[in-house]
């Protein structure tokens, strides 16, 4: 009992941190973008983008497994008739719009794309999309408690 005398004991119970929704719509909508500009720089340089996450599986025998699988981005991206380059971002399934009735940036041309992500992810950071982002969610939510 004289080693535990030298200890410092307490009664304490852990406390789950409280997320803040905004802060956490945020930070998905960064780990997006940077899935799309490692898409765009892969396509740029001409390789294969394939991240891959772990998804938990049950093997033959029952007992669950974690098993690394393929995950799928789609491409942010797109082209117009004339070869422009355009880019647009979802959120909860839903285009978001960066300004009234604008829902795309226009890129002009595949290079340009890293920097133009970079540049929305830091403008992300600093709030500027959090109206967006919150609506498309509340947008969701509604259509999600009308389909039950």
């Amino acid at each position: 009992m004289s080693l535990l005398k030298a200890l410092k004991l307490t009664s304490a119970v852990p406390v789950r941190a409280a997320v803040d929704p905004v802060q956490r719509a945020r930070e998905k909508m960064i780990a997006v973008l940077g899935d799309q500009k490692q898409m765009a720089e892969a396509k740029i340089a001409g390789q294969a983008f394939t991240p891959t996450h772990v998804v938990r599986k049950k093997n033959a025998e029952g007992v669950r497994v974690e098993v690394e699988t393929a995950k799928r981005v789609r491409q942010g991206w797109f082209a117009d008739g004339n070869g422009k380059v355009f880019f647009s971002i979802r959120y909860a399934g839903k285009p978001i719009e960066f300004a009234k009735d604008k829902n795309a940036i226009e890129a002009g041309e595949l290079l340009a794309l890293p920097t133009i992500i970079e540049t929305l992810i830091e403008a992300v950071r600093a709030g500027e999309l959090d109206t967006q982002l919150a609506a498309a969610a509340a947008e969701r939510g509604q259509m999600l408690r009308k389909a039950k």
